[in-house]
């Protein structure tokens, strides 16, 4: 897959039960009516009913054939839909107007069996103009500084996206400032455990090498002009950061100086969580709910 457009074809016919937990929020509602009016999704509306039904209409969003809840208070609208996400066998969650940390309190509080006990993390899939690939990058968004056991399960989650649109066997890049092992630099060493561990078959399904500097991670050229051997080849399809901050300057430098368009959702819960910033375009806001569709 070399366009976020081929998830389009992907995921066509899926209809799946879409909850979106503040529905009164009009950049979501946008997406949210593309993707219902492409078959993509059914939703469920759960929020402020008056100011749903108002912001549908100005959209030209005929919603009288699907449920709407109404709740205002944000910790009852993210119960709402967690409750009614963990009944169901295949559905999705999606953030509207709602705090992020509510949202995910919810998502982990086992009695609502959306926890499976994995570590929650954000999988973003970049388009980015004059580059002939699509490339994942993880975490930019929500683990802060990830231990080594996260990490792990961070590399497994992004594994899954891939593989959910038709990649079966992704080359992950564990990212550091060098690709030489350092006990002064932790993501060095942590990015050695974990190749390691994938080298012997610890974590299944995918090629992983680290530590791996960006350079060499998406250039076989240059790999070649520093004279290293990584089985990922300069060509890695998942880029996986060492934390929060080289993630989100990452994520954000290719959306603002290389013009990417992107899809993200957080996964490692029962179902994929669709939570797109204000600033996203509307066609990444859309592209997100699609890849969450097709996300098991």
């Amino acid at each position: 897959m070399k366009k976020l457009a081929e998830l389009r074809e992907k995921a066509k016919g899926t209809n799946i039960k879409a909850f979106i937990a503040g529905s009164n929020d009009e950049h979501v509602l946008d997406a949210v009516k593309q993707a219902t009016e492409s078959g993509f999704i059914t939703p469920i509306f759960i929020g402020d009913k008056n100011e749903t039904i108002e912001i549908a209409k100005n959209l030209n969003f005929d919603i009288s054939k699907f449920e709407l809840i109404e709740e205002k208070d944000e910790n009852k609208v993210a119960e709402i839909a967690v409750s009614m996400v963990s009944n169901e066998k295949s559905s999705i969650l999606i953030k509207g107007l709602i705090n992020t940390g509510v949202i995910l309190k919810y998502v982990l509080d086992k009695q609502y069996n959306l926890n499976i006990g994995k570590t929650l993390s954000h999988v973003a899939i970049m388009e980015i103009p004059e580059f002939d690939k699509l490339y994942f990058i993880t975490d930019a968004a929500l683990n802060i500084e990830p231990t080594l056991e996260q990490k792990i399960d961070i590399v497994k989650n992004a594994v899954n996206v891939a593989q959910s649109v038709g990649i079966e066997t992704p080359k992950v890049a564990l990212i550091a400032a060098n690709e030489k092992v350092s006990l002064k630099m932790k993501a060095t060493y942590e990015s050695a455990i974990i190749a390691k561990m994938a080298e012997r078959g610890e974590i299944k399904n995918c090629i992983v090498d680290g530590p791996l500097a960006l350079d060499i991670a998406i250039s076989s050229e240059a790999l070649k002009i520093k004279k290293v051997k990584s089985p990922v080849n300069g060509d890695a399809d998942i880029l996986v950061v060492p934390d929060i901050d080289a993630g989100n300057v990452l994520y954000k430098s290719i959306i603002y100086f290389a013009k990417a368009e992107t899809a993200g959702i957080i996964c490692g819960a029962k179902v994929p969580v669709v939570v797109t910033s204000r600033s996203d375009s509307a066609l990444s806001k859309l592209y997100s709910i699609i890849l969450a569709t097709l996300y098991k």
